[in-house]
């Protein structure tokens, strides 16, 4: 049987029924805008009479009558005043408007490209935070991210800036491995290049990812607001230490948090050691070690490498000696011994009379190291014994003398390092970069933070004792006698430096003083300190040390 046709209406209908909706929609939206003020206003009258309704309900009962009279009271006098109610009226109608008006639907949750990152690492952490005897995992393939990740917080690029995650009890916060696998995958997933710090909340089952600021490099040389027996080796994040200086960056004065170092006889942390690679700034921190040692002490300088890095520090007052060659720096090592031993016996004899120690024992003595490696390995080959072995004493004795050491070494030259220098050298630096293994293997503790690939010179880890691992960076001092330091720099460095000294008349020769060598572990063909001290000179500063230290 044949089909009948549609009626007219509804067949060509649909195209006036379309036309006609369009129609209405444009007079709604013609009328919507015209009346547009009048909403807003009726908008906000309401808000304001539903803020007066509160506002009477929140009041007591006793403040009824009052509040009623004085309202009272007010609208007679509105009354009264000439234009009064007109002016009354434009004042309601703006206060209306102004409550009615259309505000921007404040943000409360991520958008899509934020939720896809965030169910993205969600579902990367689930293998690592979930096990299949779990009844109700808080972790699982499509699960909700938004049980787990209580905080987030994205930067203007888009990318997790902060990121606070619950994880089950039952994961193994407390082994390295598991913290490590967790923090890896978090650096990877919310993207390289940046520095992030992981705190980790055993307790509570809580872990908190927060992306660092760069530390500044602009802060130079200079006198910092110390006391005495306090180096500033850098400057770390501002919630690492419960203490500021005001230092100069740049033309401005800042307050910058800073990692001191105390020394002197009640330091538990007495001598420094600092490990990096080359160019990582070792020999930058030295430097600025010496410049802050000068202030009030004497200085000793032996550089392993010979490359004139400390050629400011010669003849300077203060500076006992700069030595770069091998013999030059076992002379002036093992007067630094000896030193050590006259001030140890000195102060025991003050003691023991119920005097005070004496001026020049109490006067703070540093030794600063640079390579010690280099000048182990010529004396070896020279058949001498090795200049780290002439620090024995200081490092073992240095505290109750006044007299501290500082040793800078390269990553590759670490098995150069004696065990006394090793167990000695408490305060820890590594500068530079370097991956976590060889951080945790010179610090004694992983960092809390993800090393960058990339540091400036001077940027590092340092850990005091058994402190906790601080990410630092190291003042920029350089070489003022290198052309490549820029101007400002190398004035900075100048201006810290002390005047220079006027020269001697005469060295006296040095005394063939013996020192305490085990000879039954001297290697065969070495040659005895007592004859290498003879065949080398010290300067003249420390030639002079040397006769005042024996006069008294």
């Amino acid at each position: 049987m044949a089909r009948r046709p549609l009626p007219r209406i509804l067949s060509s209908g649909s195209a006036s029924i379309t036309r006609s909706r369009e129609i209405a929609r444009t007079a709604a939206d013609s009328a919507t805008d015209v009346l547009h003020p009048l909403i807003t206003v009726l908008r906000g009258l309401r808000l304001l009479a539903v803020s007066g309704r509160q506002r009477w309900v929140a009041t007591p009962k006793e403040r009824r009558g009052p509040k009623l009279f004085l309202g009272a009271a007010c609208v007679l006098v509105v009354a009264l005043v000439p234009y009064g109610p007109i002016l009354a009226l434009v004042t309601v109608m703006g206060a209306a408007a102004w409550k009615g008006r259309e505000r921007t639907p404040a943000r409360t949750g991520p958008d899509e490209s934020e939720a896809a990152r965030l169910r993205s690492l969600y579902e990367a952490l689930v293998p690592y935070f979930s096990t299949a005897d779990d009844p109700d995992p808080l972790f699982a393939h499509g699960g909700d991210w938004a049980k787990t990740f209580d905080e987030y917080v994205f930067d203007g690029d888009g990318r997790l800036s902060r990121l606070r995650i619950s994880y089950p009890a039952y994961f193994t916060d407390g082994e390295a491995a598991a913290r490590s696998r967790i923090e890896q995958l978090l650096h990877t997933k919310c993207g390289r290049g940046r520095e992030y710090r992981f705190s980790w909340d055993e307790e509570a089952n809580r872990l908190v990812m927060t992306v660092l600021d760069a530390l500044p490099t602009t802060i130079a040389a200079q006198r910092f607001v110390t006391a005495p027996g306090e180096t500033v080796l850098g400057f770390t994040d501002p919630d690492a230490v419960s203490r500021t200086v005001p230092v100069r960056d740049g033309d401005t004065t800042v307050d910058a948090s800073p990692v001191v170092w105390r020394t002197g006889g009640r330091s538990t942390e007495p001598h420094l050691l600092a490990v990096g690679h080359p160019g990582g700034g070792t020999t930058t921190l030295v430097r600025s070690i010496a410049l802050q040692a000068l202030q009030n002490g004497d200085v000793i300088v032996v550089d392993g490498s010979g490359t004139g890095e400390y050629g400011a520090f010669a003849g300077r007052t203060g500076v006992l000696a700069v030595e770069s060659g091998l013999g030059g720096a076992l002379a002036t090592l093992e007067w630094a011994a000896h030193e050590t031993e006259r001030r140890l016996i000195s102060a025991n004899r003050a003691r023991q009379n119920g005097h005070r120690v004496p001026d020049d024992v109490r006067r703070p003595l540093w030794i600063l190291l640079d390579r010690p490696g280099v000048l182990g390995h010529l004396a070896a080959a020279d058949g001498r014994p090795d200049p780290q072995e002439l620090l024995r004493i200081p490092l073992r004795h240095g505290r109750a003398a006044q007299v501290t050491v500082v040793l800078a070494e390269q990553f590759d030259a670490l098995d150069t390092l004696t065990e006394t220098v090793r167990t000695h050298t408490r305060a820890r630096a590594v500068l530079g970069p370097a991956s976590r293994e060889q951080i945790e293997g010179v610090l004694g503790a992983e960092p809390h933070t993800t090393p960058p690939p990339e540091v400036p010179p001077g940027r590092g880890y340092v850990r005091l004792g058994a402190g906790p691992v601080l990410r630092f960076q190291v003042p920029a001092t350089p070489d003022p006698y290198d052309d490549a330091t820029g101007d400002a720099q190398r004035q900075a460095v100048l201006d810290l430096l002390p005047e220079r000294h006027t020269p001697m008349e005469a060295a006296p020769a040095p005394e063939r003083v013996p020192v305490a060598v085990d000879t039954a572990a001297r290697p065969a063909g070495a040659v005895p300190v007592e004859a290498m001290v003879s065949e080398a000179r010290p300067s003249a500063p420390l030639a002079e040390a040397r006769t005042a230290g024996a006069e008294s």
